[in-house]
């Protein structure tokens, strides 16, 4: 059984684990404390977990574990675990903040976790406004699984011996979880101040929130953690920061593409999300700059409108088709995909996790989900 298929029930173990031990305390601080937990658990009982998996394969590209002892390699085995643990917390935090930000009512197939607890407060005839009940306790449970992830990786911390290499951790987890809320921000005022702001810098903005809001906390740093984790070299780091850091943007572009043309039974959210929420992507500024200014306007009008009609949707993704931003968008992809792969190559990685990682890497940038 390879070392990958055995990762992600190990992971899930481990977050379960986590959640039964959370469940306690809030079972003993409060039983009105229990919706903050069944939202956790249909949270996190899917994804992909590719950023663990990138986490793990960042360790193992550098560390052979035939070379560490039994002792050194469950230490280290330990850590990794316990930080693609946090890393799903983390992510699964962000989701519920980006879902109340974005008005999205899906998430993975299933309701979103603000608009869950808006049901319920319908369901029970609580009093006040239920969807803001709902926006504000899913706000709570982002902070909540936001404090689980950083419980996790203080976890890590502690399995890795070494104050300096502790520290690297540290310092690295401290400069995702800032990365990742400024990109929020940022793609927070892109949506709203565009109009005011200048058109030809558009397609800068998109990438700079392309790359801070996901595409480094998505593999690059993941990767560097795991890394840390096997003491990996300079050139080892460098070149693992250079393959994350395209096979990210890879990852974030497809699903910019996936927000306007996934097929909603496979993204899990409806068709045109990106559209009605007015995500201000690189696929958008692309289609942007290369329209009639007669057009752009009609796509500017159109674009966050929450009660887009299917027509609308549907004409909106066949302006940004013909515009060739669909087909721009798909050369980056490749782009970043081939730079990710050649950055491998004389990087000193292990066989096998070079192997790994390019199926990895290929399946962020061709996947459909």
């Amino acid at each position: 059984m390879s070392a990958q298929s055995t990762l992600l029930p190990l992971i899930q173990d481990r977050i379960d684990a986590f959640l039964d031990r959370a469940q306690t305390d809030l079972e003993r601080i409060s039983p009105l404390a229990a919706p903050l937990m069944t939202q956790s658990r249909a949270l996190m009982s899917g994804g992909k977990r590719l950023r663990a998996m990138f986490c793990y394969w960042g360790w193992r590209s550098v560390e052979s574990i035939e070379r560490l002892d039994e002792q050194q390699g469950r230490d280290q085995l330990e850590c990794v675990l316990a930080l693609g643990t946090a890393i799903e917390f983390f992510h699964a935090a962000a989701l519920v903040h980006d879902d109340v930000i974005d008005h999205s009512d899906t998430r993975r197939g299933i309701a979103a976790a603000h608009v869950e607890f808006s049901s319920m407060h319908r369901r029970d005839h609580w009093r006040g406004d239920a969807d803001q009940f709902g926006a504000s306790a899913a706000i709570v449970l982002g902070d909540v699984l936001l404090g689980w992830a950083h419980a996790q990786f203080a976890a890590a911390v502690a399995a890795l011996p070494g104050d300096a290499r502790q520290q690297t951790l540290r310092d690295l987890i401290a400069q995702m979880t800032s990365d990742v809320m400024i990109g929020q921000y940022l793609d927070i005022v892109g949506e709203h101040a565009w109009p005011a702001l200048p058109d030809d810098e558009s397609l800068q903005r998109a990438e700079t929130v392309l790359q801070y809001k996901s595409a480094r906390y998505s593999v690059e740093q993941p990767l560097l953690l795991g890394a840390l984790v096997g003491g990996g070299d300079q050139r080892q780091l460098q070149a693992l920061a250079k393959f994350g850091s395209h096979a990210g943007l890879a990852f974030q572009l497809r699903d910019d593409v996936l927000g306007v043309f996934g097929d909603p039974a496979v993204t899990g959210k409806p068709a045109g999300d990106d559209l009605r929420e007015g995500k201000r992507t690189v696929l958008v500024a692309l289609a942007r700059s290369a329209v009639p200014a007669g057009v752009r306007h009609v796509l500017d009008d159109l674009l966050g409108d929450p009660d887009l009609s299917d027509s609308q949707v549907s004409m909106l993704q066949t302006t940004i088709t013909e515009s060739g931003a669909l087909q721009s968008t798909e050369r980056l992809i490749d782009d970043h995909y081939e730079q990710a792969i050649a950055a491998l190559d004389g990087a000193g990685l292990s066989a096998e996790a070079t192997l790994t990682l390019t199926d990895l890497a290929e399946r962020a940038a061709r996947r459909h989900s």
